[in-house]
């Protein structure tokens, strides 16, 4: 799977909405604020933060609607303990799983998709394993093992952690072999050290695409069905954690997934590439 832009057209019936959105936001949040805390704490994965997306995103969403948000950039699983710590307003990560358990459990509410993108496996252009020709990323991980050639993971319970590790079962293989190094990392690191010892990865496109130009690394697989990477923003239940600054929580929630983000998330490019395809449905 690979992020397809959206075509002309598009785009321009997205763009017709965004003036009345904007303005929509404006007074929304205007009703209120001089007494509401107008400081938002995000948890999210350090993809949507290595990639950018936030830096563009933010200072728009505050010129809209006065508020500030303050990011806390870590795995999905530490994302989600913060979450259920009551550290955070709202969490935006990339782990179905977890995230439908932390709403079943009753710590997050208002789950919304939000946009997509995928993960691909990258590596040493010399690719000493020989996985450039598979199109099944099973297969490929297969073969790195069998060859016990460099693995990095990132190890650290992160949403692209947790996918590398699920591949990893579906090739009922344990990643214990020689080359395989969990190095508790971010993915930026992670890919900074693969470069540097030469060695495969699993990363996300979005991360890939901002740090492409400073690798030595290569995408050798990608378009497999099973790389695909949903993203969701979910709010931290204020029936738990009554103190949390829900207002302004959903007042974000609500700009992410309604025309204007959605638009300005679909055209947020790294080296002329889309990095994200925006996909909620407004609730």
């Amino acid at each position: 799977m690979t992020v397809k832009p959206m075509t002309f057209i598009q785009t321009s019936i997205v763009t017709l909405a965004l003036a009345s959105t904007a303005s929509v936001y404006a007074q929304d949040s205007s009703q209120g604020n001089s007494q509401e805390n107008m400081k938002i704490r995000l948890a999210t994965t350090t993809s949507t933060y290595h990639s950018g997306l936030l830096d563009y995103l933010l200072p728009e969403f505050k010129k809209d609607t006065g508020y500030t948000v303050d990011v806390l950039a870590a795995g999905t699983g530490k994302s989600l303990r913060m979450g259920q710590n009551g550290d955070v307003d709202l969490v935006m990560t990339h782990a179905p799983k977890s995230e439908a358990k932390f709403v079943d459990d009753g710590f997050g509410v208002l789950p919304r998709k939000l946009m997509y993108n995928d993960f691909v496996l990258v590596g040493p252009k010399a690719d000493p394993a020989k996985i450039d020709t598979d199109k099944d990323v099973v297969k490929a991980i297969t073969d790195i093992a069998s060859y016990n050639a460099t693995f990095i993971s990132r190890g650290d319970d992160s949403g692209t952690n947790k996918k590398e590790l699920g591949l990893w079962e579906q090739a009922k293989i344990e990643p214990n072999f020689g080359g395989y190094k969990a190095v508790g990392q971010g993915m930026g690191p992670t890919l900074n050290m693969a470069s540097e010892l030469q060695a495969y990865t699993l990363t996300d496109r979005g991360t890939w695409l901002a740090y492409e130009n400073k690798l030595d690394l290569k995408i050798l697989v990608q378009g497999d069905k099973r790389l695909f990477n949903p993203y969701q923003v979910i709010l931290v239940n204020p029936s738990r954690y009554p103190d949390i600054n829900y207002q302004g929580a959903k007042a974000f929630s609500d700009w992410l997934v309604n025309p204007k983000a959605q638009a300005m998330i679909n055209s947020y490019q790294r080296h002329g590439e889309q990095l994200f395809v925006a996909n909620a449905v407004v609730q």
